[in-house]
């Protein structure tokens, strides 16, 4: 018999996701998963060959992956393409991906995608430097390195310059971190940009 030690345990199973390429979402079937990645079924007309898959991944390699049956969300790489006559066999390995042990996934209205990058937000008539943790199509999570008073509600103005974004965005939750900051939940109100590039809406 021969077995292959060096290769992780995969599991065979059908479970329906979402991932997000070219920014667009694709309807994938996970066939098999393990504790690096997944193999993923793709179906589409768009893709005649590999290559038109490596085409939309000529940017980066990276794809935003959703698991939600699995609780599984975050970035994944693609690292290998097969055509099929009927389906697209495409090989994905984890490269940050969060499992939510709460099922928090079939509740949230779109993804959230973990981004860590600075930017400014208005409070108490003063510009302030944040850190993002996460983006969505609908607001984003903050942290500012020194705790204020900032109350649910308040609309402000805030930049984010990695994704072009600004404009007007309010306070939905605010929370201390054992670090003496604030975590602050923000959903946009007003933008300057309709569209968010990279950052799908996954919404089930």
């Amino acid at each position: 018999m021969n077995l292959d030690l060096n290769r992780p345990y995969r599991k065979s199973l059908m479970s329906q996701g979402l991932m997000y390429m070219g920014g667009e979402e694709w309807e994938i079937t996970v066939k098999d998963i393990s504790l690096t990645g997944v193999l993923s079924e793709l179906r589409s007309d768009k893709f005649k060959n590999a290559k038109d898959v490596f085409d939309m991944l000529s940017d980066s390699t990276i794809v935003d992956l959703y698991l939600p049956e699995m609780r599984l969300a975050g970035e994944a790489e693609v690292v290998r393409v097969d055509m099929f006559d009927d389906h697209i066999a495409v090989a994905l390995e984890f490269r940050n991906v969060a499992y939510d042990v709460d099922n928090r996934l079939y509740k949230r209205k779109a993804y959230r995608k973990n981004m860590t990058a600075p930017g400014r937000i208005l409070l108490n008539g003063e510009y302030r430097e944040f850190t993002a943790v996460n983006v969505s199509v609908d607001g984003l999570m903050i942290n500012i390195a020194e705790a204020i008073p900032v109350e649910a509600g308040e609309v402000t103005v805030f930049e984010f310059d990695r994704l072009g974004l600004e404009g007007e965005i309010k306070v939905i939750w605010t929370e201390r971190t054992a670090e003496g900051g604030m975590l602050i939940g923000l959903e946009y109100v007003h933008m300057e940009k309709a569209a968010i590039k990279g950052i799908p809406r996954f919404a089930r």
